[in-house]
């Protein structure tokens, strides 16, 4: 690893004193190695960061409530005080496709949930340094798609086995805040991110690829890059709180297994994404919250190129899945009483895939768009909080109109996916 965190996790304060180098180490470790298939909800980003705010259908802009605050907002760094959380997120999808009218044999219902169960940790901790700046780091799954039909959807084609991808991404985010005053903070959070990817059961495609050898079956790759995030939160009245953020694309070192599947030689970039947010604490105990976040899945080819039978897969103008820009509208309410916390939410994702390009997203059907959360925060006396959330987004269809060239064979495929999705975390404030 390109970090070391034994120094960043040692908390010492008054009467405490403990140190968690060796939990650190072991947590960001079981990230690296455990992260496989997030499948993620709003096109392949995580619905929300950290278990109070999954529990909240992702709100956190205006609202920071724990030590994974940096993931969607580092300024609220600034506000959460010492503390350090620790979770993890258990991920169930149920995805598949149907295909029909197709001439070359495709037709039939294929059941991509040969592999439905998944586990996301994450880690937030954060330190006040002065009473002006605050530090902190997480690290969390910023995303995934994963798919694994026991029977491939192109048999017919030739292939054999099963057919799937898998495509994981980790970001460790070291954070820093500054308060310019009591009220008002700016953030900045530095995002290295960690991405493997796999894709098996295509070799029918390999004959229109520029790299054959480099489309499928070819084990995990793995690929890094860097970003940033930057941050605002402030209070505009003594009820109601303002956030602003954006991070920038994310740019990644090329997964070279696969340079002849994707466009740009393997590019698989992090897209940029921004959003806004507010909070109202409307009584002491009920406190109102909104986002509405942008992600700009159109910046990245191997994303946002829609499939063509004129340029070969891998090339700058080959085939990706045709995905749009997403907003995303989020609203949550949390109500605090006695030592629990109460939370639910509700989040709506315009749709990233047209119906005329799901032929390819037969591999990745990102396309639920309908959130409802639950959670709940109970409080371990001074110092500690137990949290659990859960989600689930409604099944979505798209169908296929004009989704498969007639080189294919025609017809058209349709995708659906819907999931469930349940954070556990522990929270330590110091």
């Amino acid at each position: 690893m390109p970090m070391k965190f034994g120094q960043i996790f040692e908390v010492k304060r008054g009467k405490y004193h403990m140190k968690f180098t060796k939990l650190a180490v072991a947590m960001v470790a079981a990230n690296l190695l455990a992260i496989s298939g997030a499948h993620a909800t709003n096109g392949y980003f995580a619905h929300g960061y950290g278990v109070k705010s999954q529990g909240m259908a992702g709100v956190g802009i205006a609202l920071p409530q724990d030590g994974l605050a940096a993931a969607t907002n580092p300024a609220g760094t600034a506000f959460v005080g010492d503390r350090l959380d620790l979770g993890v997120t258990y991920f169930r999808p149920s995805r598949g496709a149907e295909i029909s009218g197709n001439g070359a044999g495709l037709n039939g219902s294929y059941d991509g949930d040969k592999t439905d169960n998944y586990f996301i940790p994450e880690i937030g901790y954060t330190k006040q340094i002065s009473p002006q700046l605050a530090a902190g780091i997480a690290v969390y799954g910023n995303g995934g798609m994963a798919t694994d039909y026991a029977e491939t959807p192109f048999k017919s084609f030739g292939a054999s086995g099963s057919a799937g991808v898998d495509l994981s991404q980790l970001f460790i985010s070291p954070s820093v805040a500054y308060k310019l005053n009591e009220n008002h903070a700016l953030g900045l959070a530095v995002n290295f991110a960690y991405q493997k990817f796999r894709a098996d059961g295509i070799q029918p495609f390999t004959v229109s690829s520029q790299s054959p050898n480099e489309m499928t079956n070819n084990g995990y790759d793995t690929s890094t890059g860097w970003g940033v995030r930057l941050g605002y939160t402030g209070k505009i009245t003594p009820d109601v709180t303002l956030g602003v953020t954006w991070a920038s694309k994310t740019y990644m070192s090329k997964l070279d297994k696969y340079k002849g599947l994707f466009a740009e030689q393997g590019d698989f970039d992090i897209p940029s994404n921004y959003g806004l947010g507010l909070a109202w604490k409307a009584t002491s105990s009920l406190t109102l919250a909104a986002d509405v976040q942008r992600i700009l899945y159109g910046d990245v080819k191997a994303v946002a190129n829609p499939l063509t039978t004129t340029n070969a897969f891998g090339s700058d103008g080959g085939s990706g899945f045709g995905w749009k820009d997403v907003t995303v509208g989020k609203l949550g309410l949390s109500y605090a009483t006695g030592d629990w916390t109460l939370r639910t939410g509700y989040s709506y994702a315009t749709q990233p895939v047209p119906s005329s390009q799901t032929f390819m997203n037969i591999l990745a059907p990102g396309v639920v768009q309908h959130h409802l959360s639950f959670g709940a925060t109970w409080a371990q006396g001074k110092t500690g909080e137990l949290s659990v959330g859960y989600t689930h987004a409604f099944k979505k269809t798209v169908k296929g109109s004009g989704s498969i060239p007639g080189i294919y064979g025609g017809g058209e495929a349709d995708v659906h996916l819907t999931e469930d999705i349940i954070g556990v975390a522990y929270g330590w404030k110091f």
